[in-house]
């Protein structure tokens, strides 16, 4: 008994139980949400929404100059320093509402360019940029919201922010896809993070005083501390959703769109996953690793995730993979059964993408900017290369192959050049 309330004492454990409840939920509205979408579009649709969801990771990234992390990092750095606080959020704060203001324009004027792009010239889908452009900054507000709450270590607030969003994104997702298709699943991926403005504005309480456009308080001198952070995300902002297209592309245009969409089935499965672990990361270890002063904090923080969060990872993962031929139709349709065939390379591959993802997150926590964007770069230029190679060779197959081949180099060489973080015990 005593061992028991040893573990269910530790800070990690409670997090880890409201984020686990929080990830539930998550899954369940995207499990809810995917059956919708399969249903009513199928594979052709889902590859559609795809290009979208990735089109949107990239707007989100351009319009907080990739600062979330430096939110979160520089709230839990200078908590008791009032002042240095409010300055550096006060600023950051102002220029997001510059950026975002800048794409939303873009948007506006640009939409039938980013239609083509996005969709291809057959389709019709300018007006949902332009009410992106609307409903931007308000998404926006409630990231930099959420990223000063995930700072001031309030995880009970951000997790019930994320619960409740995920019931509004269902909501939203069930009475516009079943009437207006297509244009309705792109329609809620708008308006679902806008309407979470609503929800962080209620939880922030008094945490958000710390904003303030007063002159005092904008100092842009802060911005050239910030920019490595704005760097580092606008990089995989840019460069990483630009080459998911490019692949997706390359599938509807060699094998066909349906195959194009069992990929991104079968990446919708993985996101459900990996929110457990990213959001694992983002509220208990970031703000400790951006603390840790010692290779030996370091090194501590990187093997409790090694042995308390992975293996429950990989166990989740192998019971997917022996349950694959429930999952999917349940998931989906009998349509996206094919997806099954792809589910081997792409699990091996998310268990070297988790091995990788704590040391990942040391390039944001320690500011590792030059590193950050040379692997960053590196891993993106693997899997397009090789995902070309793989799918002329092996059809969609090839896909999940070279995910596979690109996380095992990158876990290599992450392991390699944090070796000292991993290894040392001093």
């Amino acid at each position: 008994m005593q061992f028991i309330k040893k573990i269910t004492s530790k800070e990690l454990f409670k997090v880890t139980s409201l984020n686990s409840i929080s990830v539930l939920i998550k899954i369940g509205v995207g499990f809810v949400s995917s059956k919708i979408i399969a249903v009513f579009i199928g594979p052709s649709g889902m590859a559609i929404v795809g290009n979208f969801r990735n089109f949107i990771t990239s707007i989100e990234s351009i319009s907080t100059l990739g600062l979330q992390n430096g939110i979160v990092k520089y709230v839990a750095e200078f908590e008791e320093e009032q002042l240095r606080l409010k300055k550096t959020i006060s600023t950051i704060v102002f220029c997001l509402l510059i950026a975002t203001f800048l794409v939303s324009i873009i948007l506006l004027l640009f939409s039938d360019f980013l239609n083509s792009m996005v969709f291809g010239a057959s389709n019709e889908y300018q007006t949902i940029f332009k009410i992106l452009a609307f409903c931007l900054p308000w998404y926006i507000a409630s990231l930099v919201i959420t990223a000063i709450l995930n700072g001031f270590g309030a995880f009970k607030k951000v997790i019930t922010i994320s619960i409740i969003g995920n019931v509004i994104g269902l909501l939203l997702t069930i009475i516009l896809i079943t009437n207006f298709k297509i244009f309705g699943a792109l329609l809620a991926m708008v308006l679902a993070p806008t309407l979470l403005f609503l929800v962080s504005f209620l939880y922030s309480n008094r945490k958000i005083k710390i904003i303030s456009f007063n002159k005092e308080f904008i100092d842009f001198k802060i911005i050239k501390n910030l920019s490595e952070y704005s760097l580092m995300a606008l990089v995989s902002a840019i460069i990483g959703p630009f080459v998911y297209l490019m692949i997706r592309n390359h599938i509807i245009n060699t094998i066909g769109i349906n195959e194009a969409g069992y990929w991104e089935g079968l990446s919708r499965i993985a996101s459900y996953y990996f929110v457990f672990l990213s959001t694992i990361i983002g509220l208990y270890y970031l703000p400790k690793m951006a603390k840790a002063k010692l290779n030996k904090e370091s090194n501590h923080l990187i093997w409790s995730y090694y042995r308390n969060i992975l293996p429950i990872f990989m166990f989740g993962l192998l019971m997917i993979y022996a349950l694959k031929d429930y999952i999917i139709p349940l998931i989906f349709t009998k349509e996206f059964l094919p997806i099954k065939e792809l589910m081997f390379w792409q699990l091996l591959g998310d268990v070297f993408k988790a091995i990788s993802l704590i040391l990942g997150y040391q390039f944001f926590a320690k500011k590792l900017t030059l590193a950050f964007i040379i692997s960053e770069a590196f891993s993106l230029f693997v899997l397009y290369f090789s995902s070309i190679y793989f799918i002329n060779h092996y059809n969609i197959k090839g896909v999940v192959i070279a995910h596979c081949f690109t996380f095992f180099v990158y876990c290599l060489v992450l392991f390699i050049y944090f070796r000292k973080k991993v290894f040392t015990l001093r």
